[in-house]
């Protein structure tokens, strides 16, 4: 099919009412069910949320968080607004913006005139991965959605713009510099194939060659803002986290496979099928291939860096929302292939199977379950506090998971520098001024910071508050013969006077 025939046939299906009111109430049906995960749970399942929206929460009263390699400017920057209203309006925010890159990908998948492109929507949210994220803070969906909107711009002729917008990714994302390079690859080496091919001789493309050059614009105004308000021309370099070097292996390592057991997980088990099958259709057809790549292009880099432990790699399937729209639309490519040997009925039950599995998955995950707790535990200590005014003076808060200052709604600046070294720690809990207020857990404190309960007993602080607790899911968690065990966690309140 022809480019002129491919816009044909998009202006066609998009001046169809039914999938825009399709394309309209699956994207009402994702909102509802993203505002009833937010209600069910407090907390994401990774600590990375909380930490994240610490960052952007304070960023305005400490800059440097805006310039910070770990936390990434332009997400900090973002979420910096929404995080004023809390945490839940950090989320929501989330949830918009993961709504909006479902939009711009069924807009991609109109301009590739893709046949009910509206079935993308689904295909995208249902993905594991993108479901987990959609509510948390993470900086994955907004990069998604850059890219998403980068993909669509030059699906639109708009290269340059396109170009501006994959800049901006580095800004957001570590994978923003490898989606660099391989854009600046297809720009180049595209333009040069294209020349030869209509002149029979090969042709630098100085054009496309400049352009490409701006796709490092955003990596220039980055490190030009950190030298302006730091005065440090090296000071990303020295912000650089410790655990980011090619030796570290912070997080572990696996094997070189690991992501391919993990495509369930990043595609949807019920979805693999029409993965595999729009990879092979799309290949066949020469189409989206800068999409193919993009996913190709992350699957190989975090394969390699996870089996090696380079730059605190953790082989998560979260990585993969980076190009989550990729995703969908390769989906959806093989989704209509699949038609022809799939009636609508089985199709209608892998959605429905999808959405139970990650209705399943998320209520699964564990440590998100420890924010009904911590929640439960500040409310008991407010209420201790509020019975005797002026005694209990908080004027630091050490915790060992995020979600607890958040509760508090306490600045992270101040909290101590502990780290892996137990007895670095141990001195400098010792150090710890009266007013001082810890939140600590039995399973994250210990293992993250090598320090227990008693050892800030031991170092001056009295308890104040332990329970122990067990935390069921909350849809399947409390079916009778449901096969998962509850969460059991113990937490701690300890001040010292």
């Amino acid at each position: 099919m022809g480019e002129a025939e491919s816009v044909e046939m998009n202006h066609r299906q998009s001046g169809r009412p039914a999938v825009w009111l399709g394309g309209t109430l699956l994207l009402v049906g994702a909102l509802l069910l993203g505002l009833l995960q937010i209600g069910l749970y407090p907390d994401a399942d990774q600590l990375d949320s909380g930490y994240h929206y610490l960052f952007a929460r304070w960023a305005w009263t400490h800059p440097e968080y805006l310039l910070s390699v770990w936390a990434r400017p332009l997400f900090t920057l973002s979420y910096s607004f929404a995080a004023q209203w809390g945490y839940i309006g950090a989320r929501v925010f989330t949830l918009g913006i993961c709504l909006l890159t479902a939009q711009q990908t069924w807009r991609l998948a109109r301009r590739l005139a893709l046949p009910s492109p509206e079935m993308v929507i689904p295909l995208l949210f249902l993905q594991p991965a993108f479901w987990e994220l959609s509510t948390g803070v993470y900086t994955e969906p907004l990069f998604a959605l850059l890219f998403v909107i980068a993909l669509r711009l030059r699906a639109e002729g708009r290269e340059f713009a396109a170009i501006l917008t994959v800049s901006l990714l580095i800004l957001v994302r570590p994978e923003g510099f490898f989606i660099g390079v391989l854009w600046g690859a297809w720009e180049t080496g595209a333009g040069f194939l294209v020349r030869m091919n209509e002149a029979g001789r090969g042709m630098i493309p100085w054009k496309k060659l400049g352009q490409s050059l701006f796709l490092a614009l955003g990596m220039v105004i980055w490190w030009g803002a950190a030298w302006l308000m730091t005065g440090d021309g090296l000071w990303i370099p020295h912000n650089w986290p410790p655990d980011w070097n090619p030796s570290s292996q912070a997080n572990g390592t696996g094997p070189l496979w690991w992501y391919v057991l993990l495509l369930p997980m990043i595609i949807g088990p019920f979805f693999l099928p029409s993965f595999i099958a729009g990879m092979i259709a799309l290949w066949r057809q020469r189409r989206f291939a800068l999409g193919v790549s993009a996913f190709l292009t992350i699957f190989i880099v975090h394969s390699v860096l996870f089996s090696r432990g380079w730059f605190g790699a953790a082989g998560y399937a979260r990585y993969f929302v980076c190009v989550a729209p990729a995703t969908a639309v390769i989906a959806l490519a093989g989704w209509q292939w699949l038609s022809t040997f799939l009636p609508g009925r089985r199709r209608a039950i892998a959605l429905i199977a999808s959405l139970i599995f990650c209705l399943g998955f998320t209520d699964l995950l564990r440590h998100g379950r420890d924010a009904r707790a911590i929640d439960e535990m500040h409310a008991d200590f407010t209420r201790v506090q509020s019975a005797t005014p002026g005694s209990l003076p908080v004027t630091r808060l050490v915790n060992s998971q995020p979600y607890m200052r958040i509760a508090f709604d306490r600045d992270h600046w101040e909290m101590p520098g502990l780290s892996g070294d137990r007895r670095q720690n141990i001195e400098m809990i010792g150090g710890l001024a009266s007013g001082t207020l810890v939140f600590w857990d039995q399973e994250t404190g210990p293992d993250w910071y090598h320090l227990t309960a008693r050892d800030f007993t031991d170092a001056g602080f009295e308890l104040m508050l332990s329970r122990e607790y067990r935390l069921p899911g909350r849809i399947f968690g409390r079916l009778r013969y449901y096969p998962f065990d509850a969460r059991r966690q113990t937490f701690y309140i300890l001040y010292k006077r």
